[in-house]
């Protein structure tokens, strides 16, 4: 099975511009997502709109694609990586991983967990979860997902879903096995090429999660258990000190 990430990496972030480069411990943020996920994967490459990015990845000797400013989303992102990196190598890689670029502490080990669902043959498009902890189902800022009995998405959510009718919420984690969606996704070439070509979906608009666009148009989207936590999404300055203080902690120990 031939695979390749895309790591989608653009400078404007809204709450945090050029997160991408920012530094932890002397590295920019993308070179410590790309040398995190390189282990998992046969070909890896970040997809970016930016010079900046594009110059900094070149520096450090991972593969880079410059593509277009007018994507909406990582997706749509990456299917353009996918095709300029096809035609450039004359390869067409058997899955895709799309791999956050604002995930430095990301584990190598969960981009395998991904991978191995694709083994089976009618996995088109598939995503990560794991348990979900009391932390999570307190925090508010998770999503969470349910699945039926194949291990098949039913729908994702920010809300804590299910919501227990009889039960506290205090007593929700014990009631119930809560999954916490992980922001990764796997993609067959044509699944990606046909997910990136649909128009947004009311649910998708509606809760801000582009998976459920996939979900919304009838497609089956498979979800891997993970037990590799990728750590904190960095998403303002606050999460970067924290990296850098998780990060400078481990380094010490």
């Amino acid at each position: 099975m031939t695979t390749l990430g895309i790591i989608p990496a653009r400078f404007a972030s809204s709450r945090l511009p050029g997160k991408p480069l920012a530094d932890i411990h002397g590295k920019p943020m993308i070179q410590w997502v790309y040398e995190r996920a390189k282990p998992a994967l046969q070909h890896l490459v970040v997809a970016t709109d930016d010079q900046r990015i594009f110059d900094v990845v070149e520096s450090f000797g991972g593969d880079c694609i410059l593509t277009s400013t007018g994507h909406l989303n990582g997706s749509s992102r990456c299917r353009e990586a996918l095709d300029v990196w096809s035609d450039q190598r004359q390869l067409q890689p058997d899955v895709i991983i799309n791999i956050q670029g604002d995930e430095p502490m990301l584990k190598h080990e969960a981009i395998s967990d991904l991978i191995q669902i694709f083994a089976r043959e009618e996995v088109e498009m598939a995503t990560l979860a794991s348990a979900a902890t009391p932390r999570n189902i307190q925090s508010g800022s998770d999503v969470f997902l349910t699945t039926d009995i194949n291990g098949k998405a039913m729908y994702f959510s920010r809300n804590v879903i299910p919501f227990q009718r009889d039960e506290p919420l205090e007593n929700w984690p014990n009631t119930f096995p809560y999954l916490r969606h992980i922001g990764m996704y796997g993609f067959r070439p044509k699944a990606l090429r046909t997910f990136a070509k649909l128009p947004e979906s009311s649910l998708e608009v509606a809760e801000k999660l582009e998976q459920l666009r996939w979900l919304e148009n009838g497609f089956a989207l498979h979800v891997a258990i993970t037990r590799h936590e990728s750590g904190i999404s960095v998403d303002t300055t606050s999460d970067l000190e924290e990296v850098r203080r998780i990060i400078l902690e481990a380094t010490k120990s």
